[in-house]
């Protein structure tokens, strides 16, 4: 019998874990009612197999048969009962993601996962007829080169749920870790910390982007630094598990004025083009103006070292 993976979401997350399901043999659903970026989506998804095929890392063959595998659905009434796994990747709005995930147990999943990065699995289990087949599976970006999935075990999390999932994280090549269900979890909560530093760092004036992200990849040997991470991850999403992260820990998590501006400016990262730095063809290519600094955040034409993309 075919085993079957459900995403929900056609955003960078989704597309990603549909790369990933995929290319581990599942037959993917990608649920996505926003036509256009269910589109874009699957365009996204046959540039990464070409070009997995011009690297050598597949055969055209290889990538045909994971092209083949996914299937575009405009909602979760398209998508037949019980399959193997669901995993929502909508927007980190604890509203929106209940709704999501209230529709999809009624495909009666054998798996349902969360892709939050910060909302409390508690939270999102309320209202959950089976709150016991839910837990945490939070994939990190970009989705095909990271080796971490981190499972968030709720309070009604059934063991063999837990099990289920450190399963799932092996057969998509994934090394798990386990975590107890807090909100930002272990990753958010570091990571986001550094991240909203650097940021009032840069507000500060206290140096560029380049040279904030230099620090930490040569002198902590972080393969990516804070601000292009930022980047990659998404202006606007870091901004909404800052407020997360605020609400439930106070003001140490409260987002920098400079994170607000460039949100509202439209400037999300790499997925829109600028963000911290300039990004062209999915590739960062320098500096940017940011509002409240005087002229151009950095002079950098390059890349981080260890982060080429």
């Amino acid at each position: 019998m075919t085993e079957r993976f459900v995403v929900v979401g056609a955003g960078t997350m989704g597309l990603g874990i549909a790369y990933v399901a995929a290319g581990a043999g599942y037959a993917v659903e990608l649920v996505e009612v926003d036509r256009a970026r269910g589109g874009a989506a699957v365009e996204r998804l046959a540039q990464l197999w070409d070009r997995a095929v011009q690297r050598g890392k597949l055969t055209a063959e290889q990538a045909a048969a994971n092209r083949n595998r996914v299937t575009l659905r405009a909602g979760l009434a398209e998508v037949a009962p019980a399959p193997d796994v669901i995993v929502e990747a909508v927007p980190e709005r604890l509203d929106l993601k209940r709704a999501v995930l209230a529709e999809a147990e009624k495909r009666e999943p054998a798996l349902l996962g969360s892709n939050t990065s910060s909302i409390a699995i508690a939270d999102l289990a309320a209202g959950l007829a089976h709150p016991e087949r839910f837990c945490g599976l939070h994939f990190f970006n970009p989705v095909w080169a990271m080796a971490l999935l981190e499972i968030v075990v709720g309070p009604a999390t059934a063991a063999a749920t837990t099990e289920a999932a450190s399963g799932l994280a092996g057969r998509l090549g994934k090394d798990p870790v386990v975590v107890r269900d807090m909100p930002g979890f272990a990753t958010s909560r570091l990571g986001v910390t550094l991240g909203l530093e650097a940021i009032r760092m840069l507000a500060d004036g206290v140096a560029s982007p380049a040279d904030i992200d230099k620090a930490m990849v040569l002198g902590y040997r972080h393969p990516v630094g804070p601000l292009e991470l930022t980047d990659l991850v998404g202006l606007d999403v870091r901004l909404d598990i800052a407020r997360t992260l605020q609400a439930a820990y106070g003001d140490r998590f409260a987002p920098p004025p400079l994170l607000v501006e460039l949100v509202a400016a439209g400037r999300l990262g790499k997925k829109s083009g600028q963000g911290f730095y300039h990004w062209v063809d999915g590739v960062r290519s320098g500096g940017t103006e940011l509002p409240g600094l005087d002229g151009p955040t950095a002079g950098d034409p390059g890349t981080t070292p260890g982060a080429t993309r």
